[in-house]
């Protein structure tokens, strides 16, 4: 589903972010990014939702080349991406319900199947007693529950995250990684980028390691616990 061949990306007046990446992600998998702050997980991640574009090398997505798409067929492609960010990027004018139902409206879905997308989405993520609150008035824990149910609200095939868990404490943090579970379980590939280990047991799950820019080790692990 996801093929990086030799990709290198390199931002105006930078050095190279990564150099010459490789790898292959399949359809329902189950990855973790991992590596130290800025060793190039941020743009990886970018890459693949098509929001940066390769200085070198292909990245296709669902066998579309990334650096061919025209830009009027970048937002089809990005349909297929829910995308979850470490400062969560809500809107604190609206109620919960209004955040997570703009991708909706976006795609010109609206009416009682916007309505009925969005409660079901806050209900995944256990908010759905929260809907008219304000995100000001959650948690941070909340918050990026929310962030999630926005994600995937309009039922993308492939769910990206950004350090999701960096802001959280040990018992939010644990709470936000099943919730990424769930939705692996059910078929959704999911790519998480993160610059610590996990204390989740993980069940033939991958981590791609980035040092520097380098893509270090791609490991499948089989059962094998993550200390933090």
């Amino acid at each position: 589903m996801i093929k990086f061949d030799q990709v290198t990306k390199r931002y105006p007046g930078s050095n190279e972010v990564l150099k010459n990446i490789s790898f292959n992600i399949e359809a329902g998998e189950l990855v973790f990014v991992t590596g130290h702050s800025g060793a190039g997980k941020s743009t990886l991640l970018k890459l693949i939702a098509a929001i940066e574009r390769p200085t070198s090398g292909t990245v296709l997505v669902a066998n579309q080349n990334i650096s061919k798409l025209k830009p009027s067929a970048i937002p089809f492609m990005r349909r297929r991406f829910g995308l979850v960010f470490q400062d969560h990027k809500l809107l604190y004018d609206r109620n919960c319900f209004d955040n997570v139902i703009l991708p909706l409206h976006i795609n010109g879905i609206s009416g009682s199947e916007a309505a009925k997308r969005v409660r079901a989405a806050l209900d995944k993520v256990g908010l759905l007693h929260k809907e008219k609150a304000m995100p000001i008035t959650l948690s941070g824990g909340e918050q990026q529950r929310l962030a999630i149910a926005r994600a995937v609200v309009s039922r993308p095939s492939i769910l990206i995250a950004d350090e999701p868990t960096g802001n959280l404490d040990a018992s939010y943090a644990a709470e936000i990684m099943e919730i990424f579970h769930a939705f692996h379980q059910v078929g959704v590939t999911v790519i998480i980028a993160t610059h610590e280990a996990l204390g989740k047991t993980v069940i033939r799950n991958r981590i791609l390691h980035i040092d520097h820019g380098e893509l270090k080790s791609s490991e499948l692990l089989s059962t094998e616990s993550l200390k933090s």
